[in-house]
């Protein structure tokens, strides 16, 4: 079942003396993240910073939230990742929360053959690779390139991959 909060980045550390934060978003761009008005501080969506404004600062978002006011009320926040609500945030058809990629059984097309589960994405720049771990403990490497995925229904956590020549030897 997907999660209704999805992780989206971590408070790094502060930013100035006016209770300013930085934190690292783990999407593909940080203007993904600097609309929300809402950050959560638990996957269950209790506790929250209420944003007063965001801004991008090369690959960081500057985080100004409502009654943090001084460097060591923002300091409370350092290395805490924040969430937004699943219903909140729109992805392109075709694109993948990485976190509805993890557990993910993997098909071969042809064969039927099960490879194993999604353990991890490494995110190179030119394409995403995934990571399967086999039922023995074995780590295979995916590229996340259309000639290799063929399809993926997170929904029902089943991907169907079409290997490349070679590439599981």
């Amino acid at each position: 079942m997907k999660k209704p909060y999805i992780e989206t980045g971590k408070i790094v550390g502060t930013h100035g003396v006016k209770g300013e934060m930085r934190l690292n978003p783990w999407s593909d761009t940080p203007q993904d993240i600097i609309k929300f008005k809402k950050l959560f501080l638990d996957s269950e969506g209790k506790a929250f910073l209420q944003v007063e404004k965001m801004r991008v600062h090369g690959n960081i978002i500057i985080l100004k939230a409502n009654n943090i006011d001084d460097i060591a009320s923002a300091e409370k926040y350092r290395n805490k990742i924040v969430f937004v609500k699943r219903e909140d945030f729109k992805i392109e058809k075709g694109k993948y929360f990485i976190q509805d990629l993890i557990d993910c059984k993997v098909y071969d097309e042809k064969t039927k053959e099960c490879y194993g589960v999604i353990s991890d994405v490494s995110q190179t720049g030119a394409n995403d690779v995934w990571h399967i771990k086999t039922e023995k403990g074995a780590e295979l490497l995916i590229p996340s390139i259309p000639d290799v995925v063929k399809k993926v229904d997170t929904d029902n956590g089943v991907i169907i991959i079409k290997p490349l020549e070679g590439l599981f030897e």
